[in-house]
């Protein structure tokens, strides 16, 4: 049965409003047309940006027991809604029904933590005695709001994603300007839904729709704007830094992760951790696994469970609670997916399962010998597609898993401490997964990477940090 096309609103200072330019949201499946969403003018964005910051000047004293009920009543209503977040996540982007459910868990526990941290967000006391001729100086730093954080989100992970900013800079005090990807923006606005229901206070959150050419520069330049978080690829990351001069800034870049099988390893817990880690989301993942070096003395042994498993995953409806892997965003994007196989192909790879697309829908691949010039090798496919290769040692392994520009998180299985350590000391990300693949992640934990991996940490903790700023206050007694 066809879905109903909704005409939808988006969030300008408080008011759900139309805009005079729409544009269409489709289902990456089978391009059915899902809703008509406002296509925001310059104008809006600056309206919406010039209204947090008024509400946010107006209300500097914003208690934190009310940011705390505001969160608090914002999880109850993920938690009555769930089944709806979770069919909104579905419809409009690549992920199944049941991947759509745990990310609609996974948001609420973001909505939740943030609610907890804002009860710990405080500052410390400064022991000024230290320094001779300070006696009598007594004094602390306190945190306080920066004002005005502008947000920009990717399509991955439509719902989670637009939580951690949006929890940490509620819980913070400050208000944000929002605005998610083009292709799935019904997540943000469900989410910004909640946030009007609970009783936030008009103003401190606005979810602004629309092309990223129209009004993204706006959101980053204006002055008012004093933080800039922003989750995506590497040249807008690289563009949004350029144009944003001074404002602090929040970057996650994505990533080419790779990951390290050593001979002692859990052979089955590591395919079985891989395999998730690579096709899960369909590979649309920037922890996803990507790269996996595996020590020769189990290297065929690996390789055919790895296959294995892979071709055991289930390719279809995104809407069967059956099925494990859906379409990509778009046919574009399988497109560039099938593009780049058939480039390292050409270059000598080998296809051992997988390598064919069907519209959007392309299907879990691995590849061996896979030549290091390859941009398979070297870039982020963000697709179903993962190398493997043969390593003698664990010199080796890491060397490779550091020649690339990216730098987000990793995984090793071994049961030797040593190797784990030396691991640990030596490979160049934000996080090392052991006995696990790098695509495992809970959100509280710091998020972020190393090179061209992004600049901070997420995690509601760190994000409530960088959204803040210290303010030093020292008494000189009598």
């Amino acid at each position: 049965m066809p879905t109903k096309v909704e005409t939808v609103k988006m969030l300008l200072g408080g008011n759900w409003v139309h805009s005079e330019e729409t544009f269409e949201v489709r289902n990456p499946q089978n391009d059915e047309l899902i809703a008509y969403v406002p296509s925001a003018s310059r104008q809006e964005m600056l309206m919406a940006i010039e209204k947090a910051d008024r509400t946010f000047r107006a209300n500097e004293l914003w208690p934190t027991h009310e940011r705390i009920r505001v969160l608090q009543e914002v999880v109850e209503y993920m938690e009555e809604n769930r089944e709806e977040f979770a069919r909104i996540i579905a419809l409009e982007s690549s992920k199944t029904i049941r991947e759509a459910r745990g990310e609609v868990k996974r948001a609420t526990q973001t909505i939740q933590i943030s609610a907890e941290e804002a009860r710990r967000l405080k500052g410390e006391t400064i022991n000024f005695d230290q320094n001779e001729g300070s006696e009598n100086r007594v004094g602390y730093f306190q945190r306080f709001p920066v004002g005005v954080i502008g947000a920009i989100t990717p399509f991955n992970d439509p719902l989670n994603l637009v939580a951690h900013k949006i929890g940490p800079a509620i819980a913070a005090g400050n208000a944000m300007v929002l605005k998610p990807a083009s292709v799935t923006p019904l997540s943000a606005l469900k989410l910004a839904e909640a946030f009007v229901e609970a009783g936030l206070p008009e103003g401190y959150l606005s979810v602004v729709t629309g092309s990223g050419r129209e009004i993204g520069d706006t959101l980053v330049t204006h002055p008012a704007v004093k933080m800039v978080s922003f989750t995506g690829g590497p040249k807008a990351g690289e563009s949004i830094t350029q144009k944003a001069g001074t404002k602090k800034l929040s970057m996650e870049l994505g990533s080419n992760s790779p990951v390290i099988v050593m001979e002692d390893a859990d052979i089955k817990n590591s395919v079985q951790s891989s395999v998730s880690g690579a096709f899960s989301a369909v590979g649309q993942n920037c922890i996803g696994v990507q790269r996996i070096y595996v020590h020769k003395s189990i290297y065929s042994h690996f390789l055919d469970a790895f296959v294995q498993e892979t071709g055991s995953l289930n390719v279809g409806d995104k809407m069967d609670e059956c099925t494990d892997v859906g379409p990509l965003i778009n046919e574009n994007e399988a497109i560039r997916v099938e593009n780049w196989v058939e480039e390292a192909i050409s270059q000598g790879a080998q296809v051992e399962i997988g390598g064919k697309r069907d519209g959007t829908f392309y299907y879990p691949t691995v590849l061996t010998q896979v030549p290091i010039t390859s941009r398979l090798a070297t870039e982020e496919i963000f697709g179903p597609v993962v190398l493997i290769e043969t390593i003698e040692s664990l010199d080796e392994a890491i060397d490779k898993a550091n020649d690339v520009n990216y730098g987000l998180q990793a995984g090793i299985f071994t049961n030797d401490l040593n190797q784990a350590f030396k691991a640990i000391r030596r490979m160049d990300v934000g996080g090392l997964m052991i006995n696990d693949s790098s695509d495992y992640r809970i959100d509280e934990m710091p998020f972020g990477g190393t090179k061209g991996s992004g600049i901070g940490r997420e995690g509601v903790r760190y994000s409530m940090e960088a959204m803040t700023e210290q303010k030093v206050v020292c008494f000189k007694l009598n």
